[in-house]
Parts: C-alpha cells; structure tokens; sequence
C-alpha cells in the first residue's frame, strides 16, 4: 500500500514538472515562430538527425500521416509533443534539401514544420542534443527522429 501511494506521488510530480516544461517551451516555441525556423542537421549517437537550430532533436510521429498532425487530436499530446512552429517558409540548414521542407496549417491557424511530408515536432522535456527519448512509445505511437534523407531514425 504505501509503495503505491509513493509511486503515486512519483507520477504527480512528474507530470507537475512535465506541465511547466511545456509551458515554458510552448512560450519559447511561440516566440521563435514569429520568425521563419531554421531546420538544421546534427550529428549524434544514432546518426545525422534533424534538430531545431538551437539543437533540439525533431520528431516524427507513428501516427501521422503525410502532411497530417495527428498528435493535436490527442488530449495532452500537443503539451508534451509541441508542433515545430514557422510563420515564415522554414529554411533549410547545410546538407538539408530544401525541396522537402514545408509546413502544414495547424489549428488556431498557425504552420507546423514538415520534412519528407512528416509533421515535426520536439519534446517538452528534451535538453539540447539529447535522443534519449527516441523510440519513446507514447500517445499511441512511437516518436523518432529524421534523417536528411526523410527516413526515420530509430
């Protein structure tokens, strides 16, 4: 009994800190779309992965389907999985072909990124250059990263 009033506490907690991290990131994303986003490519333990040009690993979703955010529709997904947000025509870093970045319109009217037709995303509590959670298994689908080519990185 008492284990499960302190795992209990241990889910609250995390979801407490996992709710202000993404209300600190959904600030910072909401800053950062009001000019065009930069994708860029970093290299990592998996591989050369698309990141944010701050570093932060970009993932697709299982779920989705060409040029289709799915996580939106899922109740809570968008906090922890927030939309990679442009309000300009996003730009391609070096070794990156441009041809295959554009942007989806989201709800409220905003764009969300794509590469190769996959919506992108980031993780509410990923710290730059970290692909600890790729591969995560969350909201009904998998989360992995992308590769310059558009291919998934698992």
């Amino acid at each position: 009994m008492k284990r499960t009033y302190t795992l209990f506490a241990v889910v609250l907690a995390a979801a407490a800190s996992a709710s202000a991290v993404a209300g600190a990131q959904g600030a910072t994303a909401s800053a950062h779309a009001s000019r065009a986003t930069e994708v860029v490519l970093h290299h990592t333990s998996l591989g050369t992965i698309l990141t944010t040009s701050s570093g932060f690993t970009l993932y697709e979703f299982t779920r989705d389907r060409a040029g289709e955010d799915s996580c939106m529709k899922i109740h809570g997904c968008a906090q922890v999985w927030p939309a990679l947000e442009t309000s300009g025509k996003p730009t391609a870093g070096a070794g990156l072909k441009a041809s295959l970045l554009s942007s989806i319109r989201i709800s409220g009217g905003a764009r969300q990124v794509t590469y190769d037709g996959h919506a992108l995303y980031t993780y509410s509590a990923d710290s730059r250059g970290s692909t600890a959670y790729v591969g995560v298994n969350a909201f009904g689908g998998s989360w992995y990263a992308v590769s310059a080519s558009g291919h998934t990185v698992k």
